[in-house]
């Protein structure tokens, strides 16, 4: 073989090497992004005295322009069963959204909401269900989803489960979701997917020094990954929530505890686009979380400032990524007198607000049943959503979490009936099933879990699968 003969062979290798690991690559790293996308806001089930947000999320991955026909249909797509319909214009490589409200009043039972979409060169349909129940209240009272941390931030507050969550494996995480979905709790909302060392507003040097976080999921925006068994436990929660027909915010962060500022938007954004491209095209990913929190007076002027532009300017962001996914915050509900001008201005590039502490509110401030009507209020003036971030914990002597007794709990199911869905903190450390492999927090979380079952057995009309 002559020597130019020998190069040839060799470049022809480079390039077929290249095309076979840019598949694999594709293939590996690049799933395929969905066409369309429904999104009920709140998912099912509810009760028949609120409305549902439904969203329609539409993408167009040509270069083209494309016009699409979009229905929404109850039961069955039939002329008879239309509930909203509407014609769209796609630009070239974008998304858009088309959204409707559909009261549940009077409409009590087993349903699915259909979605078709049709172009001339398309079509496409999906559904996804919704079980109407008849009652007296907003909520449903029943504990519809819970918070999950990989690993809490807090190794006091996590003394009792951080060492075996550090533990708990990629098949154990999903074995932990299925667990929690046998509990009716389908929603997931992952409080974080990077780890950051105890850091807050006004009190690092971030934009100087970098980000020092650590993912963990398998990130290429910053190295290093958070010192547990699991390889990817966001991949582990989100496959076994596409199994079990659940939803799950991807609680992205986190940056610094309560900061909002340019900095911190500008990393969120880096760190969505990613979370999307990586995990998107699972059937189960319902939200965008923002994991920072924030006290319910908003803070000083400044940061509030900072909280409204952070999310017109992140809302506005992930909408292009993925059109009809909501966003979430979660607050306390302490402080609000004073910061209702501020919540009207966020509120509006918020999807929902899920306040916490409403039990456990300061001396001399509103009661709990009195922020949390405030709450709603600024909600329905803004047309957001208002769910319960409802704390399954208590605080021991060394300030450890552990389990809190199920007559706490069921004290606020009952006396917070105005929320459309109840988010508990959270589930890992707090709740296992004497089924698990592995359980972190011990058994004063077994028996928490079997005391909230035998609840829920007693009043669900939603058939559980045991």
């Amino acid at each position: 073989m002559s020597a130019m003969d020998k190069a040839r062979y060799k470049l022809a290798a480079a390039v077929i090497l290249t095309l076979l690991t840019g598949s694999l690559y594709a293939q590996r790293h690049d799933p395929v992004q969905p066409q369309i996308s429904l999104t009920l806001i709140p998912p099912s089930p509810v009760t028949d005295q609120i409305t549902v947000d439904v969203r329609a999320g539409l993408w167009n991955h040509t270069s083209k322009a494309k016009k699409l026909s979009v229905s929404f249909y109850l039961d069955q797509a039939s002329a008879q069963n239309v509930l909203y319909k509407q014609q769209i214009t796609v630009s070239p490589r974008s998304a858009n959204c088309v959204k409707f409200l559909w009261p549940t009043r009077n409409q009590a039972g087993f349903h699915k909401v259909i979605l078709v979409v049709s172009s001339p060169g398309g079509h496409w349909t999906t559904e996804r269900p919704m079980q109407v129940i008849t009652s007296a209240n907003r909520s449903t009272q029943q504990i519809d989803g819970a918070f999950l941390g990989f690993y809490h931030w807090s190794e006091a507050e996590g003394k009792y489960w951080n060492p075996e969550l550090k533990k708990v494996t990629d098949a154990q995480w999903g074995e932990m979701i299925h667990a929690q979905h046998r509990l009716a709790m389908n929603i997931v909302v992952v409080q974080e997917v990077y780890r950051n060392p105890t850091m807050y507003a006004g009190k690092h040097n971030i934009p100087v020094d970098g980000y020092k976080g650590v993912p963990y999921y398998p990130s290429r925006l910053f190295p290093g990954r958070v010192p547990v068994a699991a390889k990817d436990p966001v991949e582990a929660v989100l496959t076994q929530a596409d199994k079990d027909g659940m939803n799950v915010f991807i609680g992205v962060g986190s940056y610094a505890w309560f900061d909002f500022t340019n900095g911190s938007l500008e990393w969120h954004k880096k760190v969505a686009r990613e979370l999307w491209d990586k995990y998107g095209h699972h059937r189960s990913f319902y939200g965008w979380y923002v994991s920072e929190e924030q006290d319910g007076g908003l803070s000083d002027a400044q940061a509030r400032k900072d909280i409204v532009h952070f999310f017109a300017e992140f809302s506005k962001y992930v909408r292009k990524l993925a059109p009809d996914k909501p966003v979430m915050l979660a607050t306390n509900s302490h402080h609000l007198v004073g910061a209702e001008e501020t919540y009207r201005k966020l509120l509006p590039n918020l999807d929902i607000l899920c306040p916490f502490g409403f039990h456990r509110m300061p001396q001399g401030e509103l009661t709990g049943e009195q922020a949390a009507d405030k709450l709603q209020a600024l909600c329905n003036q803004a047309g957001s959503h208002l769910w319960m971030d409802m704390e399954v914990f208590n605080f021991a002597e060394d300030n450890a979490l552990v389990p809190r007794p199920i007559s706490g709990l069921l004290s606020d199911l009952h006396r917070f009936p105005n929320f459309e869905k109840i988010i508990c903190y959270q589930y890992p450390g707090l709740l296992n099933s004497p089924d698990m492999s592995i359980k972190p927090g011990g058994e004063n979380t077994v028996k928490l879990y079997l005391d909230y079952k035998k609840y829920l057995d007693s009043v669900s009309t939603t058939p559980n699968k045991r």
